[in-house]
């Protein structure tokens, strides 16, 4: 078996070392003997080359960085709407989902428009109001998840589904108990960073869909020893700070 995984804008979007989760992905799979092929969805990438990916991950970054990306995201919005209306899933971290969305309002009033492709809304209100930062326990399909978030911006979701319920941590904007966001099979989430190593049930989750999309089936895939990614996960569930 075969994936190909897109990747936006790497050079641009890989803020706080939201790279670790393309190398999950990367070796979960190639230890169960699934070839894996990396393509830097960017610049210079074309269509075919886009629909040619069979999962799509989407890293953070600052304002200045995403405001250099959207406007050639955008151009690309209609064939990532295609990928994900037909099932290809997505992992989108930090700041990738507030592109995602109708618009980002940034901290000095610049508004990016997104690819509304998530019906939410994301703002951020200055300097005068405090950064959602610290590490994140969420409940996501009856399982615990854990992150850490450091984001000036809030979202706000209309007809879209949370991707989970905040246990510990602000989540989309600290008010509604809402985390991240849905749609079909992709994953919106503020948890930055290396997200997937103290996940590996989401990343299996992921390599899995991926795999029924393309090839038409259910895909079991072959245990592995998670001992250490459980470690480290059950280590932030049950850090005070």
């Amino acid at each position: 078996m075969k994936l190909t995984i897109g990747w936006l804008y790497p050079e641009l979007m890989s803020t706080y070392g939201d790279r670790g989760n393309i190398f999950v992905l990367i070796k979960r799979c190639e230890w169960r003997k699934i070839m894996v092929r990396i393509i830097p969805v960017d610049f210079r990438t074309t269509d075919k080359e886009i629909e040619s990916c069979d999962l799509i991950f989407g890293g953070g970054a600052q304002d200045r960085q995403q405001g250099l990306a959207i406007d050639n995201l955008l151009k690309k919005g209609s064939t990532l709407k295609k990928l994900f209306d037909r099932g290809v899933p997505g992992l989108f971290v930090c700041g990738a989902p507030q592109l995602l969305g109708h618009y980002y309002m940034t901290g000095d009033g610049k508004k990016l428009i997104g690819l509304g492709i998530f019906d939410m809304e994301s703002k951020h209100f200055g300097k005068d109001k405090p950064r959602c930062i610290g590490n994140t326990v969420y409940r996501w399909n009856d399982k615990t998840v854990v992150g850490f978030e450091n984001h000036g911006g809030r979202t706000y979701l209309a007809n879209v589904k949370p991707f989970a319920t905040v246990v510990k941590g602000c989540g989309n904007n600290g008010e509604d108990k809402t985390e991240g966001a849905v749609y079909k099979n992709c994953i919106a989430t503020y948890s930055h960073g290396p997200f997937l190593p103290k996940n590996p049930h989401v990343a299996d989750w992921l390599i899995a869909k991926a795999l029924e999309v393309k090839y038409g089936k259910k895909i079991e895939l072959a245990p592995l020893d998670d001992s250490l990614e459980w470690q480290a996960h059950e280590f932030m569930l049950h850090k005070k700070s």
